[in-house]
């Protein structure tokens, strides 16, 4: 009598996937709470240098997993670079947090981006192949992994700015490092819930030529991402490169797909340039929102005064406690009469946030002396992140329906290029309220910030009705990418 194999958990396979990205996040964004405003406060950079340098480094940072994706797919195992990815990562924090060293700054920006792009796609990746040919799932998985990147940035958010105030920006950075160091052994811990998930060469020996030749690469990616990111007029066009290069490689495997694949492509792609707007309102949590709490907004909350880097914790809060009801809600009506289709949650994305950014512009109107209530940010997050939830939380779960396995690794890639490439775009858009560097007046500054804020209410709006207006093409292009899977 034999009996059958135990079937691996999906449930520890997807934990062990959340627990790294919530480890990765969390020294990503315990960095990104603190980095610009070290910039300002502690080596003197102008809001404009600041705000560039920052697009200029997330852009490389979100356009990297474009090649990481690829490495993990064809190269050396889609488990195997999550972890080269979170090593990388982990030099690059330890080395911002030497002190007295101000020129380590751009060499430890170049190791985070690569890094940081090598990690970004893989573990994506290996969601969707632990949950394949299961859409309602899929949503559902790509809401609560997106809950490990909030969990992740909220813990860091409160912590690093916090630890930056009382023991100084380098500690703060090293707090990035341990947790980095924390994700890795984990991971290596609970890897055998993963050892019947991953892409072709992941069941494969290690091939030690792939390997050189790939840690080559990187180290020449990470000498040309420190001069880039120094170099902002080369950062612009790198951008510009980037951002054709990128239709570049739809228009390629669109022209090479089946009639099908292209239409999942182009599904994709639709989707894509509506992330991309979504992700420049996205960049101005680092950038002008920062700048505004530190400059108009009274941190005085009941008595506890909140650091301006702290204020961004507010974002992974309210997506922390939003996801679990959203995810529940998504299964909820797949089992009804159908969900929501994914075109229509980013129309609904986009009118939710401008409800926040409108919040942002109009709370001027309320200020005292120039400074307005800490309540009006967390009304305001509290919109950008149910529509965040439904763009770019659900921007993976795009990829993992309508692109086919041997290309989703790759596709997910060129989804955080067009992430990167939005972000520079919105570290600009950040600088039209670049504060002049004799004016410290709140009272002269608050115009500056609420101005941009009800512009970019306007844009979101725009966006609400191109998107809802691309819905029924959406949905057209849905029934036909998924047909020769249904027929299957």
């Amino acid at each position: 009598m034999t009996t059958e194999p135990r079937q691996p958990s999906k449930t520890m396979g997807f934990t062990t996937l959340f627990l790294i990205e919530m480890w990765e996040r969390f020294g990503y964004y315990g960095m990104t709470a603190v980095v610009v405003l070290f910039m300002v406060q502690q080596l003197g950079y102008t809001d404009d240098r600041a705000n560039l340098t920052f697009g200029a480094f997330s852009a490389l940072a979100y356009a990297v997993p474009a090649i990481g994706g690829w490495v993990g797919d064809k190269l050396l195992g889609s488990r195997r670079t999550t972890i080269l990815g979170s090593v990388i990562l982990f030099f690059g924090y330890t080395m911002l947090s030497i002190p007295n060293h101000p020129g380590f700054l751009f060499p430890a920006l170049g190791l985070v981006a690569v890094g940081g792009g090598i990690f970004k796609a893989n573990p994506a990746n290996l969601i969707s192949k632990l949950y394949e040919g299961d859409p309602a799932k899929i949503d559902s998985a790509f809401t609560m992994y997106y809950m490990a990147v909030n969990l992740g940035a909220t813990i860091s958010q409160i912590a690093t700015p916090l630890i930056a105030i009382k023991w100084g920006w380098h500690t703060a950075f090293a707090v990035c490092a341990v947790g980095l160091f924390i994700g890795i052994i984990n991971y290596f811990v609970m890897s055998r819930y993963l050892a019947h998930v991953g892409s072709e060469p992941d069941f494969q020996p290690l091939n030690l030529k792939r390997l050189f030749l790939v840690l080559i690469g990187i180290a020449v990616g990470i000498v040309l991402v420190t001069f880039i990111i120094q170099n902002l007029t080369v950062a612009r066009m790198i951008v510009v490169l980037a951002f054709f290069a990128m239709l570049a490689i739809f228009a390629i495997m669109m022209r090479k797909g089946t009639e099908y694949e292209r239409k999942g492509l182009l599904a994709v792609l639709l989707l894509t340039a509506q992330g991309m707007l979504f992700f420049i309102f996205y960049q101005q949590m680092s950038t002008s929102l920062t700048l505004f709490s530190l400059r108009n907004v009274n941190l005085d909350f009941y008595g506890y005064n909140v650091p301006a880097g702290q204020v961004q914790a507010l974002n992974p809060i309210w997506i922390f406690l939003l996801s679990p009801p959203l995810a529940w809600l998504y299964n909820k009506l797949g089992r009804g009469k159908g969900d929501f289709h994914i075109a229509t949650k980013f129309a609904m994305g986009f009118a939710i946030l401008s409800l926040g950014f409108f919040a942002y512009g109009f709370s001027g109107h309320f200020a005292v002396d120039g400074k307005v209530s800490f309540w009006w940010m967390i009304i305001g997050y509290a919109f950008q992140s149910l529509g965040e939830l439904l763009i770019s939380g659900l921007g993976l779960a795009v990829v993992a329906r309508y692109v086919g396995p041997a290309l989703r690794g790759f596709i997910m890639g060129v989804w955080f290029l067009s992430t990167g490439i939005s972000q520079y775009l919105g570290s600009y858009v950040a600088t039209y309220a670049s504060v002049p560097e004799n004016v410290t007046n709140p009272v002269q500054t608050l115009p500056l910030y609420t101005d941009l804020f009800m512009k970019l209410g306007i844009v979101a709006v725009i966006g609400t009705v191109i998107a809802a207006m691309m819905v029924p093409l959406m949905k057209r292009l849905s029934v036909a990418s998924q047909a020769p899977v249904e027929a299957a």
